[in-house]
């Protein structure tokens, strides 16, 4: 039996990232082994899930083992023994709905981005900060296990001094005419909080900042590329977010970064998202899992010649990191962390203030887009 019980409202939770990466690698696992404190008690998860599909909601609950659900949001925020609200509604909707959790005294963890626009995500942060609440925001890359051997790497000393990052990431999303889209239509409508910008390039400031150091400025081009898609129900509608990104950004004024986004590519990579890191000892290329390494004392010498065919098998020189050890879900890791800085104040530096981070990069890149220019990156005083 569990020493302490923690009640967690999860709402949106019927959604696509709520449903596969929380309720399923996380939230469930969770059920079974509880949180482990520092004192050595164990806290149970008591979750209740919330959102509009009584159906969906029932379904999930009885296939995931959770005893309660309810379409009623304020219902849930009522009651007194449920102390984190977790936000994976669609985007549009965060700031609204955290507030509300905010103002009935509940800590609260959120989805990134944690808003549509900059104004928002500092007003999210301020209301929690003045209210005294505990807050998080889901950055989960830093706990996939390609991260995890990456800053193996980096904590060795591996690179030495690093001369570039390059992230390639994206994937072909069917237009949903012939066949269904792979994401939701809303990702896809500027008006409804859509875009690849405001998708993944708070992604790209949490990941970059935890681990070469602060991105202070970027020039970006965005692009809308696939201007007519089908909807969940077939119908066609006019694609106005963009769906590709291209950007180079620089770490402390001086090291680049650059980054390629699509919702237009087709994968002939080793991941759907890739990282290479290039510094004078060895380079790495670093999947969503796997991790492979040249150190300068086994790299190639390559010569250039365009005339005869080039069979060489460049793949081949590379050495795979080996696991060494287990990962566990990189959401379900976050979630033990938020849960631990609820319960027994564990230091979580992923705060709303970091979310206010990602959002601030997406309008930065976007105010670069338009107006074809570089943009410095200003602070965001704690």
């Amino acid at each position: 039996m569990a020493d302490k019980r923690l009640g967690l409202i999860l709402n949106g939770i019927t959604g696509r990232i709520g449903v596969n990466q929380h309720l399923r690698w996380a939230i469930a696992a969770l059920l079974d082994e509880g949180i482990e404190l520092d004192t050595g008690e164990r806290a149970a998860i008591d979750p209740i899930l919330v959102g509009r599909n009584e159906e969906k909601l029932a379904a999930l609950a009885a296939a995931h083992g959770v005893e309660r659900w309810t379409t009623d949001l304020d219902s849930a925020l009522s009651e007194a023994g449920d102390t984190v609200f977790f936000d994976a509604t669609p985007t549009e909707q965060r700031v609204e709905n955290t507030k509300r959790a905010i103002a009935a005294g509940k800590h609260v963890y959120v989805e990134k981005p944690t808003a549509v626009d900059m104004d928002g995500a500092i007003a999210l942060y301020h209301a929690a900060r003045d209210a005294g609440v505990k807050h998080g925001v889901v950055q989960n890359y830093l706990w996939l296990p390609g991260m995890l051997k990456l800053r193996r790497l980096l904590d060795s000393g591996f690179f030495g001094r690093i001369l570039a990052v390059k992230i390639d990431f994206g994937y072909w999303i069917f237009e949903g005419d012939w066949q269904r889209g792979q994401r939701p239509s809303w990702n896809y409508r500027k008006e409804d909080g859509g875009g690849i910008v405001l998708d993944l390039m708070p992604h790209w400031r949490y990941v970059l900042e935890n681990l070469f150091g602060a991105v202070t400025d970027v020039s970006c081009l965005a692009l809308n590329q696939t201007t007519e898609r089908w909807d969940e129900k077939g119908l066609p509608y006019v694609a106005t977010a963009n769906d590709a990104a291209f950007a180079t950004m620089l770490i402390d004024e001086e090291m680049p970064v650059h980054v390629a986004t699509s919702w237009g590519t087709r994968v002939r990579r080793d991941d759907i998202s890739v990282i290479q890191v290039d510094g004078v000892l060895g380079s790495a290329v670093v999947g969503l899992y796997d991790c492979w390494i040249q150190p300068r004392a086994a790299s190639p010498a390559p010569v250039f010649n365009p005339d005869p065919a080039n069979r060489h098998d460049f793949h081949g020189d590379w050495q795979r990191v080996p696991d060494n050890g287990d990962f566990p879900s990189a959401f379900k890791i976050q979630w033990q962390l938020f849960a631990r800085h609820v319960m027994e104040d564990f230091p979580f530096p992923w705060d709303l203030r970091a979310g206010a981070k990602g959002v601030q990069l997406a309008e930065c890149a976007l105010q670069s887009s338009d107006q074809r220019q570089w943009v410095k990156i200003p602070d965001i005083p704690a």
